[in-house]
């Protein structure tokens, strides 16, 4: 008979113990998960994960400011925020998570081969942000992309900068970069206003980078603010049109033209050539996009002869009636010989302008003192800097010898060893339209009357308003700058320009016209300046004068100020020119 097996007793302090173990066990483990779950202020608790899971699924995104309107004088816009959307990822997650079918749909979308789009995601690997182009995508290619719910891609939203007028504006409103960052012109000068500032929201995302509730806005964004430039569009556009066919006719390098309400100081126009297309960066280079009329100077020839004049009568030395005898038609000073185009014999003060005389303007320097002289070119702001804060505006310069000798006392009277830009010669130009007052210029539309120093008796300029308008008529140098229906007064300009080796070049010129009008009661105020002009012609009564009347007469026109001369006067005028008479220097 088999033995039973013994059955071995559980001792009763055996159970106690195992059991006193094991039952606080669900209670422990309760607790635990209460701390992790609930409890705040435990290490590695409530608080930690919440923030190691908002880490992982809670960003803050930027919430771009709407910059604000460029706009013309009556509110056209010039320059506006349009909102747009770019196709941006996480390189870490995509490479990571992506599948080889959608990083190949992706690149389908793109039109960028995979391969391609794999090395530029190497590229930016270490990066945690990539936009995969800089033009962006319409709403419809971005439902697209998202649809396909490819891990790390986004989109981001934000504004584009548009310029409605292209070119035609471009060389003032200037341009944003890609960030929207004023980077050129009023973009540039007037930044900090037009910006604003950015906003902020907290967004939830999921595994995928992509962003799946809008949790609440921290900041909101301040839009910029508008700002209202003097141009008026219309004004700009014929004068941008003028000076295009000018250039080109002409194979001139380059040209300006700025156009300047006399009673406001307001610039209504200021057009350049060449230009660019700010909305189509594509190969974009720096020559194009500068200022011409405010940055680049310009020896201005014989527009500054209307101020030696003025200067000769302040001197009390001339009168109007002042004879000067110009025979034999030149005159040598030291070394240096100057002439006219012919023999122009006795000339009275409005005949040396009319007539645009070296010979009778060099006789009146060498009678003035150099230094009275040097001071009124100071006064009516030649080679100063107008103070419109445009980005690199230049200042110009306006030598102050200590003795002046004979040869720099005559050509500084006819506009050679100073530069000016074509915004300060308007600027002198407006003194005379204003009867001696100067008043201060401004880019932006003149809400409040600008300031306003007198600097000349205004008998002295009313006279050489009157002399300037002879120069425009049948038998002077400006006879082209005729405008039907209006009196005009100006001056032409003819400078040498310098050579790279030292001196002037005998073939290379600076063509200038500087006018006003009404003559009688002016209004505008239009400089053209066309840079080496190369078509057979060169002088500024050929090149320059001929566009200051197609700019000047449309502005006058669109802003409808009355005509005030007849049509026959203005005819006759044209006659004239067609048969030749009066000299273009």
């Amino acid at each position: 008979m088999a033995k039973k097996k013994s059955v071995q007793p559980i001792y009763r302090w055996r159970f106690i113990l195992l059991a006193s173990l094991a039952l606080p066990l669900p209670f422990v483990l309760a607790h635990n998960i209460a701390q992790l779950q609930i409890v705040s202020g435990k290490a590695k608790g409530a608080e930690f994960l919440r923030r190691q899971g908002d880490s992982r699924h809670i960003r803050h995104h930027s919430i771009p400011a709407y910059r604000g309107l460029i706009l013309d004088r009556n509110g056209e816009p010039l320059a506006v925020s349009t909102p747009v959307s770019f196709i941006t990822a996480d390189p870490k997650v995509l490479l990571s998570k992506a599948t080889s079918s959608q990083i190949e749909a992706l690149s389908n979308e793109l039109k960028i081969s995979p391969p391609q789009l794999r090395n530029r995601l190497e590229y930016y690997r270490n990066k945690n942000w990539m936009r995969f182009t800089n033009e962006p995508v319409t709403e419809e290619k971005a439902k697209i992309i998202l649809a396909l719910k490819i891990p790390g891609v986004s989109i981001e939203n934000e504004y584009k900068r548009f310029y409605p007028a292209g070119e035609v504006t471009a060389n003032i409103v200037g341009m944003t970069d890609r960030k929207d960052n004023g980077i050129e012109g009023i973009e540039l000068a007037y930044d900090p206003w037009l910006s604003g500032e950015s906003g902020a929201r907290k967004v939830q995302i999921d595994n995928r980078q992509h962003v799946i509730n809008h949790l609440s806005n921290i900041k909101e964004a301040k839009p910029g603010r508008d700002l209202h430039l003097g141009i008026d569009l219309r004004v700009q556009y014929s004068a941008y049109r003028s000076l295009k066919e000018a250039v080109q006719k002409n194979q001139a390098k380059s040209g300006s033209v700025v156009v300047l309400d006399a009673l406001s100081g307001e610039v209504l126009a200021m057009a350049n050539q060449p230009s660019f297309n700010p909305n189509d960066r594509v190969g974009l280079k720096f020559d194009p996009v500068r200022n011409r009329a405010m940055v680049d100077l310009i020896e201005p020839g014989s527009t500054v002869k209307p101020f030696t004049i003025l200067a000769a009568l302040e001197s009390g030395k001339f009168s109007v009636a002042s004879v000067i005898d110009t025979t034999p038609g030149w005159i040598k000073v030291e070394n240096k010989i100057f002439d006219d185009p012919r023999d122009f014999g006795r000339l009275n003060l409005t005949e040396i302008l009319v007539k645009s005389s070296q010979v009778g303007t060099t006789k009146i320097a060498l009678q003035l003192n150099p230094h009275s002289t040097h001071a009124l070119f100071q006064r009516v702001g030649l080679g100063a800097s107008t103070g419109s804060g445009f980005p690199a505006e230049a200042a110009g310069t306006l030598p102050a010898h200590v003795n002046w000798d004979p040869v720099t006392q005559a050509t500084f009277a006819f506009g050679y060893g100073l530069n000016v830009t074509a915004l300060q010669l308007a600027r002198a130009y407006s003194v005379i339209a204003n009867n001696g007052n100067r008043r201060e210029i401004s880019l932006l539309r003149a809400d409040q009357p600008l300031e306003v120093t007198r600097v000349f008796e205004s008998e002295f300029v009313v006279k050489v308003r009157q002399m300037l308008r002879m120069a425009t008529g049948i038998n002077g140098t400006g006879k082209r700058a005729g405008i039907e229906g209006y009196s005009v007064a100006g001056k032409t300009g003819t400078s040498h320009k310098t050579s790279s080796v030292g001196g002037y070049d005998e073939s290379r010129y600076t063509a200038v016209f500087a006018g006003l009008a009404p003559a009688v009661q002016p209004r505008l105020v239009t400089v053209v300046v066309i840079d080496e002009p190369d078509g057979g012609l060169h002088s500024g009564g050929q090149v320059a004068a001929p566009v200051f009347s197609d700019v000047m007469g449309n502005a006058l026109r669109l802003l409808q100020v009355k005509p005030d001369i007849l049509d026959d006067q203005f005819s006759l005028a044209k006659s004239a020119d067609l048969a030749g008479h009066g000299d273009d220097s």
